[in-house]
């Protein structure tokens, strides 16, 4: 197809990436070790990691799953937040010639259950904050193989048990658990042999079965392989050519687990030898304003909902802003308010863009120099496509609303044991259905209007909720909202807005009259609900079917 958005992108971009410039991540990998041997890789609290400690505790990781009897191939749950034991357990898994199950450390035993008898793990690494949920699920589902650590076990003495002894005794975050065959990672680490066993890991081997669509039925693992893990990076690499990105820091938040940050954080940046910060609890939003304060970013990848909560919070505006490079923000969409707000106080663009699980994630980025925020999420990257369809799979052409589909060496190889899932969603050719419904412009510029799913139907006419929300966050009061289809005799369907206040005096009656100006007679709200918070995913996006769930139906 003509990929006529090329002559947008920023000098010194290829159309086209060389794949086969790592054939895996384990390549990639040992290769970073050893070139930044001397670099910092992450920081948490102050403690550092290098990335020749990074290369030996990984190592030996590696080799303790291989002398467990783990083979090629065989999957490891990892249930960590962001500390510097997630990346010495992901890159031993990895070296091990491994698949990595990313699980998110909040899952309820019944999530964990689903996914670790979905995925057949051999192998589960969980942080003893969470170890009473695994041990309520290992009852159903064994694990043979079960590594505990807490989140001080890494920060040296006398950090590190002041930080255990912390949680465990004075804030009680740590229940009691009982897991009989379970090892400390620390018994682990220096136990097992110091190199693994060679193994040959190329580009059709799965790298991680990443679950995803679980807030809309059942989790699926989408099989990304090495192959598309190691696409997705070099994309990355070239779109990044047009700011500085050696030896450069970067502020770690969104969970390491989510394949936003995965790849955006962790892979991209250990390639280049950077050093990221890791934010183990982002919910502190004073404590990470401190951590911001020692340590500035040149690089700052977020949410929407990151990026307000921040900006509301003391000494945010503060802050030292001289050495950032770029801010990136993708998972939802950027509102045109904060990210004007952002602007105003770090003078820094919020660079958007977007992507989805399926992808590894990255398909479209805006460049990050040299252009305003205007809504889009960006050109389509180097050796990818993007066309937009209806509900047949025909080419509705540009500017024109219907479904984006993408095809590129990043799209996954389908959903793991699902064909059937996997045939809903994958066009003949390569072809990605994402489930987004946007538009492209003349100059090849894409523009998300919302998620299919979550489209308002009222008497006929769609509504975007993120057309509403858009409109409704610019009002002062207001710190947070979420725009939803609330059933209605009349018209089908009318909008629903869920408002987190930032005024404690704000009222319906007020949102009422500012939305009339901007919005027509169909997109206007009809019911507004006050909250002291929204739902959200791990990543700080709004669940808004569980705000669904919430509505009665039907209603007048």
């Amino acid at each position: 197809m003509d990929r006529f958005w090329i002559k947008q992108y920023p000098p010194g971009t290829p159309a086209d990436i060389d794949p086969n410039e790592y054939t895996s991540l384990k390549q990639l990998i040992d290769g970073s070790c050893r070139q930044f041997a001397d670099r910092t890789a992450y920081i948490q609290m102050e403690r550092r990691l290098s990335y020749a400690q990074l290369d030996q505790l990984s190592s030996r990781f590696a080799a303790w799953l291989q002398q467990r009897g783990l083979r090629k191939g065989e999957r490891v749950a990892i249930m960590l937040p962001n500390i510097l034991q997630y990346p010495i357990v992901m890159f031993g898994a990895l070296r091990a010639g491994l698949t990595v199950v990313n699980t998110n450390p909040l899952y309820t035993a019944t999530e964990l259950e689903h996914q670790l008898r979905d995925s057949g793990a051999t192998a589960l690494v969980v942080l003893e904050n969470f170890a009473a949920v695994a041990q309520q699920t290992l009852a159903a589902v064994p694990v043979p193989n079960v590594v505990v650590t807490g989140v001080g076990d890494l920060l040296g003495f006398p950090k590190g048990a002041l930080v255990n002894f912390v949680l465990r005794h004075v804030q009680r975050k740590v229940p009691s658990w009982s897991i009989p065959h379970a090892r400390s990672l620390g018994e682990v680490l220096t136990s097992a042999p110091a190199v693994p066993t060679p193994v040959d890991v190329g580009h059709d081997d799965i790298a991680y079965l990443q679950y995803t669509g679980g807030t809309t039925g059942v989790s699926k693992g989408a099989m990304l392989t090495h192959g598309n893990m190691v696409a997705n990076i070099l994309q990355a690499r070239a779109w990044f050519k047009q700011v500085e990105i050696e030896n450069t820091t970067y502020v770690c938040a969104l969970p390491l687990y989510h394949i936003f940050s995965l790849t955006a954080n962790c892979l991209l940046f250990s390639s280049l030898g950077g050093t990221g910060h890791l934010i183990t609890n982002p919910r502190d939003f004073p404590g990470f304003v401190k951590e911001l304060r020692r340590h500035p970013p040149m690089f700052f990848m977020g949410v929407n909902t990151l990026f307000n909560a921040l900006m509301n919070t003391p000494g945010f505006s503060a802050l030292d802003f001289s050495r950032l490079v770029a801010t990136v923000g993708g998972g939802m969409a950027v509102q045109r308010a904060v990210a004007e707000r952002w602007q105003r106080v770090t003078g820094c663009v919020v660079t958007q863009g977007w992507g989805l699980t399926e992808a590894s994630p990255a398909v479209c980025v805006n460049p990050l120099v040299g252009v305003p925020f205007t809504g889009a999420v960006g050109l389509p990257l180097s050796s990818t496509e993007v066309t937009i369809r209806d509900d047949d799979g025909k080419d509705v052409g540009l500017n024109t609303s219907g479904e984006l589909c993408a095809r590129g060496p990043q799209v996954m190889r389908g959903y793991w044991q699902r064909p059937e899932e996997t045939a809903k969603v994958m066009l003949p050719d390569g072809w990605l259905r994402t489930g987004d419904i946007g538009r492209m412009d003349d100059r090849g510029y894409v523009f998300i209007e919302d998620r299919k799913k979550d489209m308002i139907i009222v008497s006929g006419f769609k509504v975007f909720p993120n057309e509403v929300e858009d409109v409704v966050a610019h009002h002062p009061g207001v710190a947070e909202v979420a725009a939803v289809a609330q059933a209605d005799e009349r018209s089908g369907e009318v909008v629903a807005l869920f408002i987190v206040k930032k005024d404690p005096a704000l009222t319906a009656d007020e949102i009422l009259e500012y939305c009339h100006k901007s919005l027509t007679g169909y997109k206007m709200p009809r019911h507004i609900y006050f909250r002291d918070s929204l739902p959200k995913t791990n990543v700080g996006k709004i669940l808004r079917r569980a705000l669904r769930d919430e509505l009665v139906s039907p209603t007048t």
